[in-house]
C-alpha cells in the first residue's frame, strides 16, 4: 500500500491539479490538451520572492535550485489560500533518469506530508513510472503533447527572432499571443493533418512585423534543462539579452524529448539494457524526427527566418566531441547544441546552470575548451543560478561576454 496519497480516477472531476510552469508557451498549451480530456489543471506562474523563500524552507539547501523552485512554486500556491487543499493535486515531470529527472516527486511528497498529506502526487512520464495513478497519458494526449511541443517551439523561435528588431514596441508580443489563439483551437480542433498550413501561418503572422535590419549579437542559451528554460529560474534572461541589444537563440524543447528518447535506445545498444519499451521509444524517436524535418522543411521554404537544428546533425555533433552513452542531467546534448550554435554562426553562448549541478559542470565546463579548440571564435560563457547567487553578478558577467561578442 500506498505511503502517501494517490490520485485516484474519481479525482478526476473534483480534483485541480496544479503545474509548475517551465516554458509559459509550450506548458499552457499542454496543459490544454490535458484540460480536452476531462482533467482541471492550473500552470503556476508566481515569480515572487515568496517562491525562493517556500523552496529553501522546504528543500535543504543543498539540493540543486531547480528542485527548490519547482517544490517552492508549490509551496507557496498552497499556502496563499487560493485552493482547498482537500481538492487539489500537484503533478510534476519525470524522465526516469538520474538527479531532477527521479527525485524531485519523492522530496516534494516529503515537503507536503507534514501540512497536507491528502494532497497526491502525480507523475507526467513516459517511462512506466509511478504505477496505479488514476491519471493516465493515453496515445491519442500523446500525439495532441506532441503538436503542442512543435507549435511551441516555432511560435519560440520566431518570437525570439523578431522581437529585438521590432520597428513598433510590442508587436511581436501582440502578434505571438495572438498565434497562440490561433493554435490552441488547433489543438481543440485536432486538425493535424492541415500542419503545414498552421506553420505557415505562423510564419506569414511574423512576417508581417516590421523589423529593423540591424545586425545584433546572437547568444545562443543552453543547458540544464529547467534553467534554461524558466524566466523564473534564469532571472527572465531572454528578456535582460534582448534589453542589451542582442538576439537570444534558444534550441528546441523537442530536441530534449528526442535527446530523452534517444537514449533509450543507445542503452539497449551500449549497455545491453534493451526491454519491451525499447522498440517503443525507437518508434517514438522515429515519428517525433519526421515531424521536427517536416518543421524545418516548411521554415525553409517559406525563408525569413533561421530553424531549429537538425536533431541527427546534433548526434553528429555530439560523436565528435563527446559519446552518447554521457547522459547524466543533459549530458551529451549541451556540447551537440554548443557546437550546432557556433557552427551556424551563433559563436556567443551562455551556459545556463544550477550551482553545484555535477552533470552540467562536468559536460558543459568540460567540455568547453574542446568546442573552443573546434570554433576559436566561440564566446561561451557558464552562469550559475542559485538563491544566494545574485541577479547582478550574473548579468555583469553576461555584461562581459556581450562586451567580448560586440568586440569581435
Amino acid at each position: 500500500m500506498a505511503d502517501h496519497a494517490v490520485f485516484t480516477p474519481g479525482m478526476k472531476k473534483t480534483h485541480t491539479i496544479l503545474v509548475p510552469d517551465m516554458l509559459p508557451i509550450h506548458f499552457g498549451f499542454i496543459t490544454d490538451v490535458l484540460r480536452q480530456y476531462g482533467y482541471k489543471l492550473e500552470l503556476l506562474t508566481s515569480s515572487a520572492r515568496s517562491v525562493v523563500d517556500e523552496g529553501l524552507k522546504n528543500v535543504h539547501n543543498d539540493t540543486c535550485y531547480p528542485a527548490l523552485l519547482v517544490i517552492g512554486q508549490f509551496m507557496d500556491a498552497l499556502k496563499s489560500g487560493k485552493y482547498d487543499p482537500d481538492r487539489v493535486a500537484l503533478m510534476i515531470s519525470q524522465t526516469g533518469g538520474g538527479c531532477r529527472a527521479s527525485n524531485y516527486i519523492h522530496l516534494l511528497r516529503k515537503a507536503i506530508a507534514k501540512d497536507y498529506p491528502q494532497i497526491p502526487v502525480l507523475s507526467l512520464n513516459f517511462s512506466g513510472l509511478e504505477k496505479g495513478s488514476g491519471f493516465k497519458i493515453t496515445p491519442p494526449m500523446l500525439r495532441k503533447m506532441l503538436y503542442a511541443v512543435l507549435y511551441g517551439d516555432m511560435i519560440m523561435s520566431l518570437y525570439n527572432q523578431c522581437r529585438p528588431y521590432e520597428v513598433n514596441a510590442g508587436e511581436s508580443l501582440e502578434v505571438r499571443d495572438e498565434c497562440c489563439g490561433i493554435i490552441r483551437k488547433c489543438l481543440a480542433d485536432g486538425s493535424f493533418s492541415k500542419t503545414e498550413r498552421y506553420y505557415d501561418i505562423l510564419l506569414d503572422r511574423f512576417s508581417g512585423i516590421e523589423r529593423t535590419h540591424e545586425k545584433k549579437p546572437k547568444v545562443g542559451i543552453v543547458g540544464e534543462i529547467y534553467v534554461k528554460y524558466s524566466p523564473l529560474a534564469n532571472n527572465h534572461l531572454e528578456d535582460y539579452l534582448i534589453s542589451e541589444g542582442c538576439e537570444p537563440v534558444v534550441p528546441s524543447f523537442l530536441d530534449f524529448c528526442m535527446y530523452c528518447a534517444v537514449n533509450n535506445v543507445n542503452d539497449s545498444t551500449i549497455y545491453g539494457t534493451r526491454t519491451k519499451t525499447t522498440p517503443l521509444f525507437k518508434a517514438g524517436y522515429d515519428i517525433i524526427y519526421r515531424k521536427e524535418r517536416q518543421m524545418i522543411e516548411t521554415m525553409k521554404k517559406h525563408g525569413g527566418f533561421e530553424p531549429p537544428h537538425d536533431f541527427e546533425e546534433l548526434r553528429g555533433y555530439a560523436d565528435k566531441y563527446i559519446h552518447q552513452g554521457v547522459k547524466m542531467g543533459e549530458g551529451w546534448l549541451i556540447p551537440a547544441e554548443m557546437a550546432a550554435l557556433a557552427e551556424h554562426g551563433t559563436e556567443n553562448i551562455i551556459c545556463t546552470q544550477p550551482f553545484g549541478c555535477l552533470p552540467n559542470h562536468i559536460v558543459a565546463k568540460g567540455m568547453t575548451r574542446v568546442i573552443r579548440s573546434a570554433y576559436p571564435n566561440a564566446n561561451i560563457t557558464a552562469i550559475d543560478y542559485d538563491p544566494g547567487a545574485t541577479r547582478v553578478n550574473q548579468e555583469n558577467r553576461i555584461k562581459l561576454m556581450l562586451a567580448n561578442a560586440r568586440k569581435a
